[in-house]
């Protein structure tokens, strides 16, 4: 997965920085997991890797700006995503 979680990483930075470089990483990492699991629970055909990157660079540039703000709703994810444990990129 190195280049299409690369890629997207460095989007995300560029759409958000209040995201250090872990977090970004992260949050790509949590997207990525998060679309080909709700794909296969569908019972949807696998259809690559260029898919699932197509659906997490839509997601980046619609959400991205503000997924720092996400932790505050859902603290299931803080111990991922901590705006302490990071420096900013």
């Amino acid at each position: 997965m190195g280049p299409y979680h690369e890629r997207l990483t460095d989007l995300l930075l560029l759409k958000n920085e209040s995201l250090a470089y872990a977090q970004a990483r992260a949050w790509v990492e949590l997207l990525w997991e998060d679309f080909e699991a709700t794909y296969a629970k569908a019972g949807e055909k696998y259809r690559g890797k260029e898919m699932t990157e197509a659906i997490v660079q839509k997601w980046i540039e619609q959400y991205g700006p503000r997924l720092h703000e996400f932790v505050a709703t859902n603290p299931k994810y803080r111990h991922l995503l901590n705006q302490d444990d990071y420096l900013k990129h």
